[in-house]
Parts: C-alpha cells; sequence; structure tokens
C-alpha cells in the first residue's frame, strides 16, 4: 500500500525540486519530514528509492499556499531534504527554488494569471522575506521558453525577476548581527551579514585557497572542511544563532578578486559541501555587504555608491548578477531592493508515492499518546 501525495517537480535557477500544495502536506512537522524523506528517497547517497537527484540541489521541497496576510499572495515555505542523512532543514530557504512558486501558483490557480506578464508577491516564511515575482504570462499562461540563460543551467528560458522587498537582516534583524564590518575568529578576518541569507565571508587566501577552485577541487579536500566548520561554528554563536553544529546557517563564503570581468569571485558552500554556482539568497547577502565600505566583500569591490547597482558575483560554473537599489541619504547608503533574475521550468506534475506506514506511524502514535493523556 502507498499514499499517492499530489506535487509538481520542477527546476527553479540552479536547484530543482519538488513543490506540494500545504494542504498535502501533514501539519505536524514529524509526520511532514518522514513524507519528504520518502518521497526524495533519504537517506542514501543515490536516493535510488525516490525522487532526489542524489545532490543537495536536487533534493529540495517547496510547500506552497494562499497567505492569509493581505497583499501578499503566497507563504512559501522551505525545506532542505538531506541526502544522506534523515535530516530536513527548514531554517533557511532557497531563492533558486523561489524562482518556481510563482509559476506553481499560477499553474494551480493560488494566483490568477494576467494577460502579458503577472506578479505574485510571496512571503518567505522561513526567513520572513516579502519578494515580488514577475512571471512572463502571455495569454494568461505561463511562459517557460525564452531568451534568457543564468550560468548552472543548460539552455534559454523565459526570465523570473525576483524582487527581494525587506532582505536585511533577515534572521537576526541586523544586516551585521556582531555589530562589526569584521571580525575575527581563530586569527582570521571575517564578516559576518545577514541579508536574505546569514553568511560569514573570508579571504580565501586567509583558508589556504585561491577562491578559484572548482567544486569538485574544493569538496575533495576534506582538511579544508575541517578548518572551515569551527570557524562556522563560532560565527553562528557570535550572530546569535547558539550552537549551529546542526544547523545549515551561516553559510560560509570564500572571497577573491574578480577574475572575468565581475565585481568579485565567491565561493559559497551549503555549508559542508560547494554550492557548483551560488545560491540566490546568498548572493543577495554578498552583494549587500559589497557595497557596504568596510567589509571584506568591499575591499575586493570598491565601488562608489549609486542609487541603482549591479553587482557580478563570479561562482565555479560562471556568474550570477544581484541588482540593488540604495537609499543614499542614509550613511552608509542602504540597500532598500535586491532584483535577481532566474528562471524555471516545470517538469513534471502528478503524485508522489510514499509507503502508507511512512504517515500512518505518525498518526498510530498520536492516537496512542492521547489515548494515554
Amino acid at each position: 500500500m502507498q499514499t499517492a501525495i499530489p506535487a509538481i517537480m520542477m527546476r527553479g535557477g540552479t536547484s530543482r525540486g519538488l513543490y506540494f500544495a500545504a494542504h498535502d502536506v501533514p501539519a505536524d512537522p514529524a509526520a511532514r519530514d518522514r513524507m519528504l524523506l520518502a518521497a526524495m528517497g533519504s537517506p542514501d547517497p543515490r536516493q535510488i528509492d525516490g525522487l532526489g537527484g542524489a545532490t543537495t540541489l536536487t533534493s529540495k521541497v517547496a510547500i506552497i499556499g494562499p497567505s492569509a496576510e493581505d497583499g501578499i499572495d503566497v507563504d512559501y515555505f522551505f525545506c532542505q531534504v538531506s541526502v544522506t542523512e534523515a535530516l530536513v532543514d527548514t531554517g533557511p530557504t532557497c531563492g533558486n527554488i523561489l524562482a518556481g512558486v510563482g509559476p506553481y501558483a499560477i499553474e494551480t490557480g493560488l494566483v490568477p494569471a494576467d494577460d502579458g506578464e503577472t506578479r505574485v508577491r510571496t512571503r518567505l516564511v522561513n526567513t520572513g522575506d516579502l519578494v515580488e515575482a514577475v512571471i512572463k504570462t502571455p495569454g494568461g499562461r505561463v511562459e517557460y521558453a525564452g531568451d534568457a540563460a543564468i550560468d548552472g543551467v543548460p539552455g534559454t528560458a523565459a526570465p523570473v525577476i525576483l524582487n527581494f522587498m525587506d532582505c536585511l537582516g533577515s534572521k537576526t534583524g541586523s544586516l551585521f548581527p556582531t555589530g562589526n564590518l569584521v571580525d575575527e575568529i581563530d586569527g582570521i578576518e571575517v564578516t559576518c551579514a545577514d541579508a536574505a541569507m546569514p553568511v560569514i565571508m573570508m579571504r580565501a587566501e586567509a583558508m589556504g585557497k585561491t577562491g578559484y577552485e572548482t567544486a569538485a577541487e574544493l569538496d575533495a579536500d576534506k582538511d579544508f572542511f575541517a578548518r572551515l566548520e569551527p570557524v562556522r561554528r563560532k560565527a553562528g554563536e557570535m550572530m546569535g544563532f547558539g550552537d549551529v553544529s546542526g544547523m545549515v546557517i551561516p553559510k560560509p563564503v570564500l572571497l577573491a578578486k574578480p577574475r572575468a570581468g565581475g565585481t568579485l569571485s565567491s565561493r559559497y558552500f551549503t555549508p559542508h559541501a560547494t554550492h557548483e554556482a551560488h545560491a540566490v539568497t546568498g548572493g543577495i547577502c554578498v552583494a549587500c555587504a559589497a557595497v557596504t565600505p568596510g567589509t571584506l566583500a568591499y575591499q575586493y569591490a570598491g565601488l562608489a555608491p549609486e542609487e541603482k547597482m549591479r553587482i557580478t558575483i563570479e561562482h565555479p560554473t560562471g556568474v550570477i548578477d544581484v541588482a540593488l537599489e540604495l537609499d543614499l541619504a542614509k550613511s552608509p547608503a542602504e540597500v532598500v531592493r535586491a532584483g535577481i533574475l532566474r528562471t524555471a521550468r516545470l517538469l513534471f506534475r502528478g503524485s508522489v508515492m510514499v509507503p502508507a506506514g511512512t504517515l500512518e506511524g505518525t498518526r498510530a502514535a498520536a492516537k496512542k499518546e492521547a489515548v494515554g493523556a
């Protein structure tokens, strides 16, 4: 016996995942996680018994429902399903999977489509951020074909514009939660920042790297990760997260000078593996730091603040561009909006089959507890 859970699979940006309607997912977190692990085939490095793609970038889930908040169309709850552990992390959000949320909302009737383009205002439940997505909808239908290209994805597709409206201090309430632009941890200078995603930035050379390594080269260096993790954990405490040994935030970033015409070079970690491209939310955080004098990112970027700026971040498979709008009346100038171009594609729609016992075990446990009470 198996249970059918309605779902859509989409590529969002440089990630791929399952998109569920909120009412089709168990409200109980334990039952929810059990269902998602079964759907993806975790824990198993091949995810052979599920729909996961055996990488962190292809083992992601979006849970979407109508928002009760005035002026907001949908709520988006992100789940990172571990490939090798029985773990579902709901601490961070994912800006790449976000690229598919607007198309999903239109495809499923949550948001009516306009002729030409449709704007979907989305609350990112994990972080509280508000994002307006602009989706091409000629004739009132989502258009997936187009001329937009993003590094890390083959071919071209229709553009999806993501405008982050209030991304500063998404998890901590402050762009620089330690109160400093530069801190020192174990003799290494770091910038701890929080904009769309909490990250800890450091010079690549301080960690014995050039900052131009491929993801495979970095992942093969286990000693490097052994040095990186204690720094990340101490940064997590300094940023107010407490013990982050079981969390994926803050995300580490190695910075270097650009070498392909960009603003700066970045290697982004998830945090125990190297991102093959770059996270959207992490890119926004790096960009916000890059326009703030005194940060490590600014030392590489060296840009004079303007009302509208484009930050180009070089990563292992190309670049990611972040468009910023700044309030120059503030000192230092403050980011008021961050926009990024992504693409998305509908891959399939139908039902994910999970063993019936996956959900029944939780129901039986709840019933036993109720009887005992």
